[in-house]
């Protein structure tokens, strides 16, 4: 964690988050590490469908459409957030932690991360296969700094 942020600060960069699944878990793994202040710059805990609409605005019509847990709504969040926050990457993070919230279609562990770093936007999509809440959110965060620390290099 140290190394990224002091590579975000070698590269000038700053970052902010739209989470959702994760509960805003990405960005306190950010904040506990002395210097963050140098390279966060917002974190948005958008949770509830209503909170993407409102805060981000991600079009009602692609939650009705895909789902609050899909490639197009991820897509929507990083994209908003990077126009609220003015941050070099951004990263948006929705999915389905469980242990309820899944089904065949879209089973617990389901994530989707997107990533926009200048005018590129990427979404990966993952399948956590860890049984529990709590992993599923820590696994999404390893792989969201995995992704923020490749972006930045």
């Amino acid at each position: 964690m140290k190394t990224l942020i002091r590579l975000l600060i070698k590269k000038k960069l700053k970052i902010s988050f739209a989470e959702s699944c994760t509960g805003g878990l990405l960005a306190s793994s950010i904040t506990s590490i002395s210097g963050a202040s140098k390279v966060f710059n917002l974190g948005l805990v958008t949770y509830s469908n209503q909170a993407k609409i409102k805060v981000l605005k991600v079009s009602k019509k692609i939650i009705d459409k895909y789902g609050a847990v899909s490639h197009q709504c991820c897509s929507e969040m990083v994209k908003n957030l990077s126009k609220i926050s003015k941050a070099n990457i951004n990263v948006s993070i929705t999915g389905i932690a469980g242990p309820r919230g899944g089904t065949k279609k879209k089973p617990v562990g389901l994530v989707y991360i997107g990533l926009k770093k200048g005018a590129k936007i990427q979404v990966y999509k993952c399948v956590f296969k860890a049984k529990n809440r709590s992993s599923i959110q820590k696994a999404t965060v390893r792989k969201a700094l995995n992704l923020i620390f490749r972006a930045a290099e």
